[in-house]
């Protein structure tokens, strides 16, 4: 074998080493910068938020002390804040003592909650976390939360146009955790943890027990069912199996509240209607949803045919079965075209209204006319035959003039 014919066939192997070389040297270069942009992506979320001191949060409620504690839920009390350097008035939820949460879980779901931005949802603002204290900071939303309007005494009762947007806002704030990749399921929505601003929009909050979603249709499987009776989807329950459709069960129950300002269990009711959805389900079905109307909306002039709407979505939210349930996303279509259908309604009848009020207007100024000046050309027979309000008498009397 001559020293020529080896160079011919080494010299293609060594090109082509060399290409596989550096063809492998510029994947991991670009794989690094991706990796390096999505770390920096990560703190770059992390940063819009601020990291406070425990201590300044101590002092921001008084020593979280009962007179500011606002709330409480399954992640841990709620307290109002007003902190020192800003002079603003913030929620701060100061996780329970018992909390097995781990640093990392919990910068987890701070980095997940921080890239969560939308109208109807509480934005996080910043966040502690130090080895004995994991607290989140929220915005304050000040006119309390949708549970003290529908079932408790101090608030003024909601008209049916209030519940709808509610009810339409409510719906948007959890379409966008379900439609963020991957989705984010809240787990825990219930009326108490739907505040209302001072546009009287409203806002998920409380996103406590907020956890990653499964890509697709598949299903989160948890260790242990958690959440508030009567608003908890009893297929998850059951099979541990988390899915979107699980906070739709709840928005279900939620809607049906709006209705009837009912709540979601009571003892009050026979066994087999416990439940809000089995108490509501017979008279929705047979359209008499004065049945559970709440009696404040029964004093006012209510639109009957939007409130049957939400009732039906709320039977179809809190169908046992996932499957027969709507998406969150086909809820929020549905309201706002009942909503819109409804509007155009109203404004066809106001307008009837209107033009009916337009032409008495100007029959009776045609009247006042005739009657004030008699001598004038006014009282012409083309004008006198318009007066149709004028009695057959004085028809009669004119005529003979």
């Amino acid at each position: 074998m001559t020293a020529r014919y080896l160079l011919k066939v080494e010299a293609p192997i060594g090109v082509s080493a060399a290409g596989l070389f550096i063809g492998f040297l510029v994947f991991f270069t670009i794989k690094k910068g991706c990796l390096r942009k999505k770390h920096l992506k990560k703190d770059v979320n992390t940063m819009e938020l601020r990291r406070y001191r425990f201590d300044e949060l101590k002092k921001a409620t008084d020593s979280f002390s009962d007179e500011r504690l606002i709330g409480s839920g399954a992640f841990g009390n709620v307290y109002r804040g007003v902190l020192g350097d800003e002079k603003r008035t913030v929620a701060i939820k100061k996780a329970h003592s018992e909390s097995n949460e781990s640093a990392e879980e919990f910068k987890n779901e701070v980095e997940l909650l921080s890239r969560v931005k939308h109208k109807n949802l509480v934005s996080l603002v910043g966040y502690c976390s130090e080895p004995k204290h994991k607290i989140l900071v929220y915005e304050y939303v000040s006119q309390g939360c949708l549970l003290e309007y529908i079932v408790g005494k101090e608030r003024n009762p909601l008209t049916w146009q209030q519940r709808v947007n509610l009810a339409i806002g409510s719906a948007k704030g959890v379409a966008h955790l379900h439609g963020v990749e991957p989705s984010i399921i809240h787990r825990d929505l219930k009326p108490s943890n739907i505040l209302i601003d001072d546009e009287f929009e409203a806002k998920i909050s409380d996103f406590g027990l907020v956890k990653k979603g499964p890509n697709g249709d598949a299903s989160h499987v948890s260790t242990q069912a958690k959440g508030t009776p009567g608003y908890m989807d009893p297929a998850y329950c059951s099979s541990l199996h988390l899915t979107t459709s699980s906070d739709v069960f709840s928005f279900g129950v939620i809607l049906l509240q709006l209705v009837s300002s009912r709540p979601a269990l009571d003892h009050t009711r026979r066994q087999s209607e416990y439940h809000i959805s089995n108490w509501a389900k017979s008279s929705v079905e047979r359209g008499m949803v004065e049945d559970i109307l709440d009696v404040s909306l029964q004093l006012e002039p209510c639109n009957n045919k939007m409130m049957l709407k939400m009732a039906q979505l709320g039977i179809r939210c809190t169908a046992w079965e996932p499957k027969n349930r709507p998406t969150i996303r086909q809820v929020v279509k549905e309201l706002e075209e009942a909503l819109c259908q409804v509007t155009k309604s109203v404004q066809r009848s106001s307008y009837s209204e209107e033009s009916q009020s337009f032409s008495i207007d100007s029959v009776l100024l045609q009247r006042f006319y005739v009657e004030s000046f008699e001598e004038i050309s006014v009282r012409s027979a083309s004008l006198r035959c318009l007066d149709v309000t004028i009695s057959s008498n004085n028809n009669e009397e004119v005529d003979g003039r």
